[in-house]
């Protein structure tokens, strides 16, 4: 069925330097905008071995959130560094600067997903 995939059991593709991150982290988009009626642009589920990062980078007018599943972590948000680990979830502002990094021995494993603003 259309509506209903497995992130555990999706394969993962790989992603080079991901906003001129360090490392490759693994990752697979599970639904893309096409797949939603709302405007959430897409939900990708997103690993980050250890010493790999998605480096800084700025969004426009949406909100970008972060679940994270597993693994520990630090979220750059606007100019300030937040320790992160399973169960956080971080939502990253309109036209907000972020990062995040794996700072553990183990995988940072994520479900990020993208939802556009109201004009």
């Amino acid at each position: 069925m259309d509506q209903i995939r497995n992130f555990k059991t999706t394969p993962l593709g790989t992603f080079p330097h991901c906003h001129d991150g360090r490392g490759t982290l693994d990752f697979t988009e599970l639904f893309t905008g096409a797949d939603f009626a709302a405007d959430i642009r897409f939900f990708h589920h997103t690993v980050l071995p250890p010493e790999t990062s998605i480096g800084l980078h700025t969004h426009g007018n949406d909100q970008e959130i972060y679940i994270v599943l597993a693994g520990t972590g630090r979220m750059h948000l606007d100019g300030e560094t937040y320790p992160v680990g399973p169960g956080d979830v971080i939502v990253n502002r309109p036209f907000g600067t972020h990062g995040i990094e794996n700072t553990g021995a183990e995988r940072l494993e994520l479900l990020v997903f993208e939802v556009g603003c109201a004009e």
